[in-house]
């Protein structure tokens, strides 16, 4: 009997030491990138006031005068010749430049690139920014790509999955076994260094690692491999007719090239029907003005924003979409281009469950 219960013991601390080895090395691994994305992620966080800063000298204007969004829209193709529409931004408050999103087309090879340019109440160019040289964008590819690309993304999606083997072989080893309630809820610091130092990250790993993997978790739906199988699993359980509105490995879901920005599911299409949007002008009757007036009226959580008609499931027709951080407020509209009847209404409720359940992750 004595015999059976020294191999029991043994084969208990031969687990153990392999369960501490897989934790050291993981920790050893994903703390580096934990330190990143945690500082990235929180400056993420603070997007709203982080771009209300970047665009301080086009905010509060004199808003006399007027011109309507379409002149606002010529005056910035004007300045940026060759470019095309690709989508409007409403003005959070009167006396804020409208923001328009064009599509330039660069001498090189046909190649293109976007541009943010800021058009004041009055008509006037006032400013431009390149989006993928942003605050916001620089932070958002650090945090999901490591300015790495897609090889990047693989490895924060490498670190994030070991983040989950360092979080359950730390409770493992933090498991009680019998002990009471000191240094496993609270530390002993009364008992030498080595002892409290042993406490305090056994404790803190065990007061943290339920958000731990609920923040892996949430993200690990964005990421390329994991972001696949859920994508398969969301289409098994009858949710691919509705948009997916998170991009998979930094790529829109429904495309193999990168993907710019929030609005990234859409973008690409996008990009495509506005080069074409010129050669459309007899097929769209409704103008961009009254467009933002209806979106206006809705009063839409900020950012709003209004894209020109696309080829699409609802026909030609004008997106107007608030991309709100707090995704239960966003609500896209689709209004028919030729009567500006509204045609379709996506509100975060009319979501598949598994999406909500991401949009209340993130």
């Amino acid at each position: 009997m004595e015999t059976v219960t020294a191999g029991h013991t043994g084969q208990r601390a031969a687990l153990y030491r392999m369960v501490w080895r897989w934790h050291f090395y993981a920790g050893l691994f994903v703390i580096p990138f934990i330190l990143i994305l945690s500082v990235t992620g929180a400056i993420y966080l603070f997007k709203p006031q982080i771009e209300r800063w970047e665009e301080r000298a086009w905010k509060h204007l004199p808003d006399n005068a007027s011109v309507s969004p379409d002149a606002q829209l010529s005056a910035a193709l004007a300045a940026f010749p060759g470019a095309s529409f690709h989508s409007y931004r409403l003005p959070q408050q009167a006396g804020d430049a409208a923001l328009i999103h064009l599509t330039l087309k660069n001498s090189q090879a046909g190649e293109q690139s976007m541009r943010d340019v800021f058009v004041s109440p009055q008509g006037r160019v006032i400013g431009s920014l390149d989006p993928q040289a942003r605050i916001i964008r620089i932070d958002h590819d650090i945090h999901g790509q490591m300015l790495l690309g897609r090889r990047g993304s693989w490895l924060v999606e490498l670190a994030a999955s070991w983040a989950l083997v360092m979080v359950l072989t730390g409770m493992y080893l933090w498991w009680p076994k019998g002990r009471g309630m000191a240094g496993v809820v609270w530390p002993r610091l009364n008992r030498g260094t080595a002892v409290a130092w042993r406490d305090l990250h056994a404790v803190t790993g065990f007061w943290v690692a339920g958000l731990a993997t609920l923040l892996l978790i949430t993200g690990l739906p964005w990421s390329d491999v994991w972001g696949s199988a859920f994508k398969a699993l969301r289409s098994e359980l009858g949710a691919s007719a509705a948009r997916q509105d998170w991009t998979i490995g930094g790529r829109a879901p429904d495309a193999g090239k990168p993907a710019v920005g929030e609005h990234a599911e859409h973008e690409h299409s996008t990009m495509m029907a506005a080069a074409r949007l010129g050669g459309m002008a007899g097929m769209v009757h409704v103008p961009l003005g009254m467009i933002v007036a209806r979106a206006k009226s809705e009063h839409l959580a900020f950012p709003v924003t209004v894209a020109p008609p696309r080829p699409g499931e609802a026909g030609m027709a004008w997106t107007v979409k608030s991309e709100a951080q707090n995704r239960p407020l966003r609500v896209t509209i689709t209004y028919d281009a030729m009567t500006g009847r509204e045609i379709s209404r996506a509100e975060f409720a009319d979501k598949p469950v598994a999406d909500r359940v991401i949009g209340y992750g993130v």
